[in-house]
C-alpha cells in the first residue's frame, strides 16, 4: 500500500488549484469587493449570499454557518470525500504524480493501478452511452421511454447499449490503448472459445459510480427474447475497483441530497432510482444485486452520521421502498433478528397495488411517488401493525391473540425506551385498556429484570391473554433527566401548595409522560388538585386515597419531603416557569404529530386540510416559543 502523501506534494496541489476556480464550477461568485468573491453557499440554505473566496489566501469562509478552509477542505465536503481522496482528486486534475512516503511514486498511468481500471470504466461508459443512439438501440429506447424516460433522463443516468457482436467494446478499449490483461480485471472483456469477448451483449446498460463519482461496473438489463442468459439483470463481477456489498446506484448523484436533507431512500432497481429522481425524490439509490446491509451502510457514513460514525445522525431517515405488503413485512420482520443499529431511524414505505416506484409514477404522476415517501412508516410500527392485522380486534379471542403473537415481537426491540412506548402502542393499538400489563409483560419477556411479585385478579375476557396484575408503574429514578421537571412540579404541589394552585392545576395529564408521575398527577387532581386548601400531611393523606398502586403511594411520601431544586425559597415565579417548561414539552409533542399528519397530507388534491394543518402548525409553533421564553425567566 501507498504511504503517506508527501507534504511537498500537497503543498503543490493546494498551488496548482485555484480555489476559485474549483469553487466557481459548484457556486456561481461575484466580486465581494476587497479581494474576495462571494456567492450563496452550497452547504446550507440561504437567499442573502454569505459564502466568501479569497483567492489571493487560497481559502473560503461561510459567515452563515461557519464551514471554511481551503481548496481540499472545500471538496471533501462539497464531494463527501476523504482527504486523500480529495488530494488524489485535485492532483490527477492538475496533472501532479503524488509521491508516498514508505512508498514509491503514484502515476495516474500504471499499468493495472485502481486509476487505470476507471479510466476503461469510463471509456466504457462513453461507448456505451453513444450505442444507445443507434439503430441497434431502438429496443433499449423503447424500453426507457415506455417507463417515462427521455433522453435527457438517460443522459443525466448515463445509460447506455452493449451492442450485437462479440467483442466491440474490448477492440474499442484496446484501441485507445488499454491491454487485455486490464479488461480482464475490471471485468469488462472475458475470455470467450475463439478468444476474448465483451461481458454484456444486446442488453441496456446502467453505469455503477463509486461516492467519489468514478464508474466502477455496469447493470445490464436483458430485453431480448432470444437472449441465451435468462437472468433479467446481471452486473459486474467482482473487481479490485467494483464490490456489489459496497456501491449503490444513484449514489454520485444522490450524495448531496441526502447529506442535506438528512434522508436516504432506498429501492429495488435502476429504473426506480430513475422514476424517484424525477419525480421530486433526489435521495434515492438502488442497490445492485444483492440485500442493502452493512458494508453499505458503511459508505453512506460520511453522508448520514455523526462523527463517531456510530451513530445516524439526529433527524436522519432511512426509508425502504417496497412493491408489495408482503415484501415490506419479510424486510420488517428480519430487521427484528439483526443488531437492530438503524432500526430506530428505519422507515417502510410500501406502494399500492404492489407497484413499484417506476409504476407508480407511469400510473399515477409524480406526485404519488412524492407522497408514497411521505406516508412512510416507522420499521417497528409497520412490523407490528402488519401482525395485528392477522387477528379479528373486534373480537375478544382476536385481541387476546394479538396480544400472545405481537408481546414476544415488541420484546424484541433492544431500545429500552423504545420498547416500552411500543408496548404502550400496542395496547392502544388492540384496545386494551390495562397498558401497564401490556408494558410489564414485553419487559418480562425481554428479560430485562425480575417481576415483581404478582397477586391473582378475577377473570376477565378483556384481561385473559396476560393474566397477570400488575402493583403499579415502575418508580422513575430520581436523577433521570428526562423527567426532572415532572418530578419537580408534583413536589411543588405537594410542598408549596399555596404558590402552585392556580399553575399546577391547569397542567393536562398528557403533560406527564411518565407512567407513575402522571398516575400521581391524576391522584392530585381527584383529591382537588393544588387548590384544594389542603397542606402538609392533610393534602398527603387525601392523596394516598386516590393512589390506586402501592409503587405510586410510596413516590407520592417520597415527593412531599424531597427538596427543591429552586437556588433560593421558591416563588411563584419558579413553580409558573415549571409549569410552562411542562406546557412547552407537551406543545412540543403536539407540534411533532401535527408535522407527521402534515407529511402525509398532499398538498395539492388535500390543499384545504393541508392549510388548516399548517395554520395550527404556526399557532403552535408561536405557543411553544412563547412558553420557552416564560419557563426560561424563571429556571
Amino acid at each position: 500500500m501507498a504511504g503517506r502523501i508527501r507534504e511537498s506534494d500537497i503543498a503543490l496541489v493546494r498551488e496548482r488549484n485555484r480555489i476559485d476556480e474549483i469553487v466557481g464550477e459548484y457556486v456561481q461568485l461575484r466580486n465581494g469587493g476587497g479581494g474576495s468573491l462571494k456567492g450563496l453557499c452550497p452547504f446550507h440554505d440561504e437567499k442573502t449570499a454569505s459564502f466568501n473566496v479569497r483567492p489571493t489566501h487560497g481559502t473560503f469562509h461561510c459567515f452563515g454557518c461557519g464551514e471554511g478552509g481551503d481548496v481540499i477542505a472545500f471538496l471533501m465536503k462539497i464531494e463527501h470525500l476523504t482527504f486523500v481522496e480529495a488530494v488524489e482528486r485535485l492532483a490527477e486534475r492538475s496533472g501532479i504524480t503524488l509521491n508516498y512516503e514508505g512508498g514509491g511514486a503514484r502515476r495516474q498511468q500504471d499499468r493495472g493501478t485502481r486509476a487505470r481500471l476507471v479510466e476503461a470504466h469510463r471509456a466504457a461508459a462513453e461507448f456505451y452511452a453513444e450505442q444507445l443512439t443507434t439503430q441497434d438501440a431502438t429496443k433499449a429506447r423503447e424500453f426507457l421511454k415506455e417507463r417515462g424516460f427521455d433522453a435527457a433522463a438517460a443522459a443525466t443516468f448515463g445509460c447506455g447499449f452493449a451492442p450485437a457482436g462479440w467483442d466491440k467494446l474490448t477492440k474499442y478499449l484496446l484501441g485507445r490503448g488499454f491491454e487485455l490483461a486490464e479488461l480482464y480485471k475490471a471485468q469488462l472483456s472475458k475470455e470467450g472459445r475463439q478468444g476474448p469477448i465483451d461481458r454484456f451483449h444486446r442488453r441496456l446498460l446502467w453505469p455503477i459510480k463509486d461516492l467519489s463519482g468514478d464508474v466502477v461496473g455496469f447493470g445490464a438489463r436483458r430485453l431480448f427474447d432470444d437472449d441465451p442468459i435468462q437472468a433479467k439483470y446481471l452486473n459486474t463481477s467482482e473487481s479490485p475497483i467494483y464490490r456489489k456489498s459496497a456501491v449503490l446506484f444513484g449514489l454520485d448523484l444522490a450524495k448531496r441530497e441526502i447529506a442535506k436533507r438528512r434522508q436516504l431512500v432506498i429501492v429495488e432497481g435502476y429504473t426506480d432510482v430513475m422514476a424517484m429522481h424525477l419525480a421530486g425524490i433526489p435521495t434515492a439509490v438502488a442497490t445492485c444485486g444483492t440485500a442493502f446491509g452493512t458494508e453499505h451502510m458503511k459508505v453512506l457514513a460520511r453522508l448520514l452520521f455523526d462523527a463517531s460514525y456510530n451513530k445516524v445522525s439526529l433527524g436522519s431517515e432511512i426509508i425502504f421502498t417496497f412493491d408489495g405488503d408482503a415484501a415490506g413485512q419479510n424486510a420488517a420482520r428480519k430487521a427484528f433478528d439483526d443488531d437492530q443499529q438503524w432500526a430506530s431511524d428505519t422507515y417502510i414505505a410500501v406502494a399500492p397495488d404492489g407497484m413499484d416506484p417506476c409504476e407508480l409514477r407511469q400510473a399515477k404522476g409524480d406526485v404519488a411517488v412524492r407522497d408514497l415517501v411521505a406516508r412512510r412508516r416507522p420499521l417497528f410500527e409497520f412490523a407490528i401493525r402488519g401482525l395485528l392485522g392477522e387477528f379479528d380486534l373486534e373480537t375478544a379471542e382476536g385481541r387476546v391473540g394479538a396480544l400472545r403473537n405481537s408481546v414476544p415481537l415488541v420484546a424484541q426491540i433492544k431500545d429500552v425506551a423504545l420498547r416500552d412506548e411500543y408496548a404502550r402502542q400496542v395496547a392502544g393499538w388492540v384496545g386494551w385498556e390495562d397498558t401497564l400489563t401490556v408494558v410489564r409483560r414485553v419487559r418480562e419477556t425481554a428479560g430485562s429484570g425480575t417481576p415483581p411479585p404478582r397477586r391473582a385478579r378475577p377473570a376477565d375476557p378483556n384481561q385473559g391473554a396476560l393474566a397477570v396484575d400488575v402493583d403499579g408503574p415502575p418508580r422513575p429514578r430520581p436523577d433521570d433527566p428526562r423527567f426532572w421537571v415532572q418530578r419537580e412540579s408534583i413536589k411543588c404541589a405537594l410542598q408549596v401548595p399555596e404558590l402552585a394552585g392556580p399553575y399546577y392545576d391547569q397542567v393536562p395529564d398528557d403533560a406527564f409522560s411518565d407512567p407513575a408521575y402522571r398516575e400521581l398527577h391524576q391522584a392530585l387532581i381527584k383529591s382537588g388538585g393544588a387548590s384544594s386548601g389542603l397542606a402538609g400531611p392533610a393534602l398527603v393523606d387525601a392523596v394516598r386515597e386516590n393512589c390506586p398502586h402501592q409503587t405510586v403511594r410510596s413516590l407520592l411520601t417520597e415527593l412531599a419531603v424531597e427538596s427543591l431544586r429552586a437556588k433560593t425559597e421558591p416563588d411563584a415565579r419558579y413553580v409558573s416557569s415549571l409549569v410552562a417548561r411542562m406546557q412547552e414539552n407537551l406543545v412540543a409533542r403536539q407540534i411533532a404529530d401535527l408535522k407527521s399528519r402534515l407529511q402525509r397530507v398532499n398538498p395539492v388534491e388535500e390543499s384545504e386540510e393541508y392549510r388548516t394543518l399548517f395554520g395550527d402548525l404556526v399557532a403552535l409553533e408561536q405557543y411553544r416559543k412563547a412558553l420557552g421564553e416564560q419557563a426560561a425567566g424563571g429556571l
